[in-house]
């Protein structure tokens, strides 16, 4: 028998899902996170195995995955940072894959979801800065996982406010509804202006 106060309760207190188009976003860009954390975490090993060797995306000064495994940033937390793309990607999958399943989730479980992608957004900032003026080096692997969190980000900010599980004005959800698209394309044009001028000369000569 129908529970007769479902009708008066936020939606987000039954639970809702993401819809396809998330659920396939999600699982695209767990799996391109998860393809290359364990690229790297291989040539992690390797390193540790030959210090001479030279992963196969080091191709200039500037794009040099080895330069970036060997920096301090790199072990972060005490272990290589990949170790934990591995896990946090392998649950943006299961995330996606039961999306696409069917499955809907509480309010609690989006906004657990939500604080995981700003993690991980507020961590691949830091990792840009690093990247870019202190290590001096870019990973395209790296590079990868930074587009893949971006864009995951977004969209799950986007469904978390339009479904109300994050407060926000009506003119947000408005242009949550609409111009998703426009925050990650911008957020990753900033990153890639921030990459072409930090090393101008060389991509110029």
């Amino acid at each position: 028998m129908a529970d007769p106060t479902a009708r008066q309760r936020p939606r987000h207190a039954r639970g809702t899902g993401g819809g396809r188009g998330l659920a396939l976003l999600t699982v695209l860009a767990g799996a391109a996170g998860l393809l290359a954390s364990w690229v790297i975490t291989l040539d992690e090993f390797k390193l540790l195995e030959d210090p001479d060797f030279t992963p196969g995306c080091s191709l200039n000064p500037v794009v040099s995955c080895g330069s970036v495994m060997q920096s301090d940033q790199a072990q972060v937390f005490g272990f290589p940072n990949p170790m934990l793309g591995l896990v946090a990607y392998g649950i943006v999958v299961c995330v996606g894959m039961s999306l696409l399943a069917g499955a809907v989730f509480p309010r609690w479980y989006w906004l657990t979801y939500w604080a995981g992608c700003l993690f991980g957004v507020c961590f691949v900032t830091w990792l840009q800065f690093e990247s870019l003026y202190r290590i001096n080096a870019l990973c395209l692997w790296c590079c990868l996982a930074w587009v893949a969190t971006i864009v995951l980000f977004w969209y799950v900010t986007s469904v978390n406010v339009r479904r109300g599980a994050l407060p926000a004005p009506g003119f947000v959800r408005a242009f949550f509804d609409e111009f998703t698209w426009v925050l990650p394309v911008v957020h990753i044009g900033v990153v890639g202006m921030l990459v072409l001028t930090r090393w101008w000369d060389f991509w110029t000569s």
